[in-house]
Parts: C-alpha cells; structure tokens; sequence
C-alpha cells in the first residue's frame, strides 16, 4: 500500500526485455538506504518488487501483464521515474489509499501554468472516466492528486510547485502517456453496486436520487 507521495526522482541505469516481460535496474539512493529482497516499490505508479540491490541501485522483474496495461513499455535507459516505498505502518499518511494496481494509462493533452500552480488536462477512456468525480482523488504515474475538473473521457489536475519540480509531470510534454489508478474506495463501492444491482435497493440511481 501506498500513498501517492513521491520519494524520489530515480533513473533506468539498465533494461532487459523478455518476448513480454522486462527487468528493471533503477538508480535512487533515497530508496536504498531503506530497503530489503521482496520490499514492494511504485515505479510510475506501478507496483514492482524488489529482486536485488546493492549500494544506490535496485532491481524489478516486470511481468506481462505489467508491461501490457502501463506505460511502463515505454520506458529507455536515462528514463526519470517516481519512486516511492511502501507505506510503513507508523507513517503519515499524506496522500490517499494507492494500491499500486494500474487501472490504465491516459495521454497529456495540455500542460498551462495559472498563477502559482499548472494545470494538466489529461484524456482517459470512457472505463476510467466512470470512476471520476469532482474533487475525488486519483494518481497520476504514482502521484496523489486531486480532480478538480472532469469532463466525458477528460479529467484535469493541478500541480503545486513542489509537485511539479520534484516529480515526473514536471518532466513530461503533451502526448506522453501516463498511468492512471482510481480511487480504490470508489472502484469497491462502484463493483459492489454493480454486482448488486438486481438484488439490493441501493443502487447508483437510487443513491443520485438521494443526493449522494
């Protein structure tokens, strides 16, 4: 479990690709002064673990399925990427609930600074979309951030400047592809009303109707 707050700017020092499947060297000496075999770390959002390390660097193993339904395949070597570790059970919890589990991947469709802060216009599909609202929380490769205009198959986030130096939105253009991990509290009330629909009352009309 994670929170969407980036620890770190890391680098790909080393790739290895399978037919489907890839091995990841990262550098980040933040990570690694606190890390064991087996420690679960969010590459871009994605949740990896760790195969080895030793002095600033450490190694993920990327399945298939990984590499398929995240951006992670388009990753190069000199690549920045946002780390983070696993929540300890004594932390602060700054972001939101992260599991690490990419829902899909969005395209930046515009990046403009207002005053102090920079907006990020960001296209997602319609089965994304469905798990948006307003003020709601989603992350962003890996980042916690909060929903502050949804339109159909488009939502926008602001970055504050901290954000946007020290993570990787700062870095990257329109038309870079990012992951995209709903709400996990949203995704179980919306699965447990669909899967309910026809034999329990409460259901999404019946909740709209009833101010929810």
């Amino acid at each position: 479990m994670f929170t969407g707050i980036v620890e770190d700017l890391g680098k790909v020092k080393s790739m290895k690709s399978g037919l489907n499947s890839m091995q990841l060297t990262l550098e980040s000496k933040k990570i690694v002064e606190d890390i064991h075999l087996g420690d679960s770390i969010a590459v871009n959002g994605v949740c990896l673990t760790v195969i080895s390390f030793s002095n600033n660097l450490f190694t993920v193993d990327v399945m298939p399925e990984t590499v398929k339904s995240t951006s992670i395949q388009s990753l190069q070597i000199g690549h920045a990427v946002n780390l983070e570790r696993a929540m300890p059970a004594n932390g602060r919890f700054g972001g939101h609930f992260v599991s690490g589990h990419v829902d899909g991947t969005g395209v930046i469709l515009r990046k403009r600074k207002v005053e102090n802060a920079v907006y990020v216009d960001i296209d997602i599909s319609e089965e994304l979309s469905k798990f948006c609202m307003l003020k709601g929380s989603v992350a962003v490769d890996g980042i916690s951030l909060t929903i502050f205009d949804i339109k159909p198959k488009q939502l926008t986030v602001s970055l504050i400047p901290l954000t946007f130096s020290e993570t990787l939105l700062g870095i990257k253009r329109e038309h870079d592809v990012v992951n995209i991990e709903n709400d996990l509290l949203g995704k179980y009330v919306i699965n447990h009303l669909e899967r309910k629909k026809e034999s329990s009352p409460i259901t999404m009309d019946f909740l709209r109707q009833n101010g929810f």
